[in-house]
């Protein structure tokens, strides 16, 4: 995942698809130093799940992710990682026809237009959901793994400068 987020930044940076700080673009990086494991556990254990290993890659890899774009979300250091009820509750309250937000964790997005959320599994036979929400949008984005988002980001980008 690592090199992922290096080509997501370098080619963001490179086609100024944003407004980069000064930091970012010298070092060709969006994201900010690794997350600790106790930052983890302790967010774990403050929201009562356990996050999927692809997620607590990402936090080792960044805590933290800068939009590449005024499209895609920025994702939040660990510490600021919460449900999104107690984040943005109007969101959970206009969409109650998706019951799924009740328990969504809000990674990404928290004061933005677009939200990058986690859904834990309902059951050990389930695996953790992923969407991108906005209610811009006709519903969520679903992905398969947080790879496949960052995949889906690079694609984007690629599609947008390089074709």
């Amino acid at each position: 995942m690592k090199s992922l987020l290096i080509e997501i930044s370098q080619k963001a940076i490179k086609y100024e698809d944003f407004n980069f700080t000064t930091e970012q673009i010298e070092k060709e990086w969006l994201g900010n130093i690794p997350a600790m494991e106790k930052e983890i556990s302790d967010t774990e254990i403050r929201l009562g799940v356990k996050f999927p290993e692809d997620y607590k890659e990402f936090l080792a890899i960044t805590n933290g992710f800068s939009a590449p774009n005024d499209i895609e979300p920025s994702f939040e250091n660990i510490m600021e990682v919460d449900y999104l009820k107690n984040v943005i509750e109007d969101v959970v309250e206009a969409y109650n026809y998706l019951p799924e937000l009740q328990t969504a964790i809000l990674v990404g997005g928290k004061l933005e237009e677009q939200q990058f959320l986690l859904l834990p599994p309902k059951s050990e036979s389930e695996k953790w959901k992923y969407w991108k929400f906005a209610n811009w949008f006709p519903g969520e984005q679903p992905f398969g793994s947080l790879k496949e988002y960052f995949e889906d980001v690079r694609q984007f980008i690629i599609n947008e400068h390089e074709k």
